[in-house]
């Protein structure tokens, strides 16, 4: 049976986001789509729960999106787990070195749809072969989504060494940090699902893809749309979020 296609609100009365629907698809390893907006980068995301991602989760991504398979982490990734953003890295390789002039160059290249962006480090979990595989980027996403729930119970330290324990770097699966305000300073597609799932009381890491069309664009809004309605899935807008989780 078809989950209902939401191309409004999704709503219980119009007014509300169907936390009920959303949670109970993301519990059951279902996929959900998010659109950002017109104006930002114009693009549609798959996002699963990465604490019920599974191989074939992975494989769906690949298959359906085929943009970059990454997590997205509430802000707590970064100061509880100390995860450092892409940015801080470079700068301070940059300052610390003068072999590494290049990175200050590079860096103060503009984002055309952002100030900043989200990305800290590429992991891979420790037991994992090249970590590219569907089996080995799951075992990553689920694994550093249980790391994450289990940091909320001990202390920065502990937490940082439960970490180190558990994933290597470089990998092959990103993690992009939610900004510490959420919405109201940044509204990516990063703080879009991790503000959906705090809402939603759901674990706040979520495995996600960009939707790329065959033209090798990014897939319009109205094709994601339309795909979501043909398979049964989702489909939500980031004003609809920002609107119900600001």
């Amino acid at each position: 049976m078809k989950i209902k296609f939401y191309e409004g609100k999704v709503s219980l009365n119009d007014n509300m986001l169907d936390f009920e629907t959303i949670t109970s698809e993301l519990r059951n390893g279902k996929p959900i789509l998010v659109f950002d907006q017109k104006d930002r980068e114009g693009e549609t995301d798959i996002f699963f729960s990465a604490k019920y991602v599974s191989n074939s989760s992975i494989k769906f991504l690949r298959k359906n999106g085929g943009g970059m398979i990454f997590l997205a982490a509430e802000n707590s990734a970064s100061t509880k787990l100390g995860l450092p953003f892409a940015h801080q890295i470079y700068e301070s390789a940059g300052d610390s070195n003068k072999n590494f002039n290049i990175l200050e160059k590079m860096l103060n290249h503009s984002i055309p749809y952002d100030k900043k962006s989200s990305f800290s480090l590429f992991i891979n979990h420790k037991d994992t072969f090249t970590g590219i595989s569907d089996y080995d980027r799951a075992l990553t996403s689920k694994s550093f989504a249980t790391v994450f729930e289990e940091s909320m119970n001990l202390s920065d330290s502990e937490s940082q060494k439960l970490v180190s324990d558990n994933f290597r770097i470089p990998g092959h699966v990103p993690v992009c940090i939610a900004d510490l305000n959420l919405l109201k300073n940044r509204q990516g597609h990063t703080e879009l699902i991790v503000s959906l799932l705090k809402s939603a009381n759901m674990n706040p890491i979520a495995v996600g893809c960009e939707m790329i069309g065959d033209d090798g664009h990014s897939l319009s809004p109205d094709q994601a749309k339309r795909w979501a309605e043909d398979e049964g899935y989702l489909f939500l807008e980031g004003r609809q979020i920002i609107e119900e989780c600001q």
